[in-house]
């Protein structure tokens, strides 16, 4: 299966912020959209970081609340790992697990912002497609035996 197809069952909306910010503006727009993570986007509306719960959280480990008065840009992982739509979910498992990651921003054929998509989205595209081949074989082997 492809990133599309999740996407189309997700949905294309991507929630971002600009890169000027605040990080207490980031965490009241996560809080709200019940998310963890934000495309973070430059002045000219170009994808240039993502910021995530766990990114908040380290921020404010290090400088307590006053963080929250800081930009998102200083707190981003620049430069995010992203996918294109025709890649496989298995690949972008890969690069979660490699990475260390649960958020990836998509880019459709034009390299264009498209969507994002989490490991909890992927974990449970993986899990339709298993109980979709356990069915099938099931019901291949029934037909085998009857």
């Amino acid at each position: 299966m492809q990133v599309r197809h999740i996407l189309h069952d997700k949905g294309r909306d991507v929630v971002a912020v600009g890169v000027h910010a605040t990080l207490g503006e980031a965490a009241q727009l996560l809080s709200d959209k019940r998310i963890g993570a934000l495309v973070v986007k430059d002045d000219d509306g170009m994808l240039t970081g993502i910021i995530s719960e766990r990114d908040l959280v380290r921020a404010i480990a290090k400088d307590g609340a006053a963080a929250l008065k800081e930009q998102v840009g200083d707190h981003m992982t620049p430069a995010p790992e992203t996918c294109v739509e025709t890649d496989t979910v298995e690949r972008v498992m890969e690069v979660m697990t490699r990475g260390r990651f649960r958020h990836v921003p998509v880019l459709d054929d034009h390299f264009v912002l498209c969507g994002m998509i989490s490991i909890g989205d992927v974990v449970k595209t993986r899990i339709a497609e298993t109980v979709s081949e356990a069915a099938a074989l099931r019901d291949y082997i029934s037909s085998a035996t009857a």
